[in-house]
């Protein structure tokens, strides 16, 4: 029986030093990585994270391309899609079989909207035995509230965590149903996030932030004008409510 393991492992919202200890140790100890890329002549952006922090010149890489589709998971997913992933399980599956454990990188959390979770239910209905283990990696949305100084949600704050891409109507509704809101996966669609932004009367309560923790960060807190070539690791942060400070709470006895 195969006792290989394939290891997902988050890489993190892209500053190296983010990688946790955890996920370093097993980079370094694995030989064989498996790095998803979304342009085929492109290069993997979970890759070029783990490449500044291991020395991967004595590593067998292979880079594999994962179409970068919106997915409904109510809906029929598209055949290149679907081939893409089945092509993937069935190359990891050879590797662990022929060379032993197999490491596949994914950018922040393996977690939320990753690509290692799709990975992982292809690779279990081809050979449902097989021996996969997660590793947590560091969300950008907490990279982000660390760089401005603002929690992600306190108290009773009602969190949402959704893609930018979502449709008009259901961004719109989310802004009105929650006090802290993350939107991911912003840099396509700036233009249209700060029009929704302004006709909500929330643009003082939305921060963007870009490469967060990188020597290059850039944070705009004045989003009445889409931010200029916005970057792939770019979010943004929207809190409603005001954070009080402690001395504004009275003392409440039993």
């Amino acid at each position: 029986m195969n006792k290989s393991t394939l290891y997902i492992i988050g890489t993190g919202p892209g500053d190296p030093d983010l990688l946790t200890l955890k996920a370093y140790k097993k980079l370094q100890d694995c030989s064989i990585l498996v790095a998803p890329k979304a342009s085929r002549n492109g290069l993997s952006t979970a890759l070029s994270i783990v490449n500044q922090a291991i020395d991967l010149s004595r590593k067998e890489v292979i880079e594999v391309h994962f179409p970068m589709k919106k997915i409904h998971l109510d809906r029929d997913i598209k055949s290149d899609v679907l081939i893409a992933w089945e092509d993937t399980a069935r190359k990891v599956l050879e590797l662990m079989d022929t060379k032993g454990d197999v490491v596949f990188p994914t950018l922040g959390d393996p977690g939320i909207y990753s690509t290692g979770y799709y990975l992982y239910d292809t690779i279990c209905s081809i050979r449902p035995e097989v021996n996969v283990k997660f590793i947590a990696g560091i969300p950008a949305m907490s990279s982000c509230s660390a760089a401005i100084s603002t929690p992600v949600c306190l108290g009773d704050d009602k969190l949402a965590v959704i893609p930018a891409t979502f449709s008009e109507s259901k961004i719109r509704q989310t802004l009105i149903d929650f006090d802290a809101i993350i939107l991911m996966k912003v840099h396509r669609v700036m233009d249209r996030i700060c029009k929704i932004l302004q006709e909500t009367g929330l643009t003082h309560r939305a921060v963007y932030v870009e490469k967060a923790g990188m020597v290059d960060e850039r944070i705009i807190r004045d989003l009445t004008v889409a931010p200029a070539n916005p970057h792939y690791f770019s979010t943004i942060i929207i809190r409603k409510r005001e954070v009080r400070p402690a001395s504004a709470f009275k003392e409440t006895r039993n």
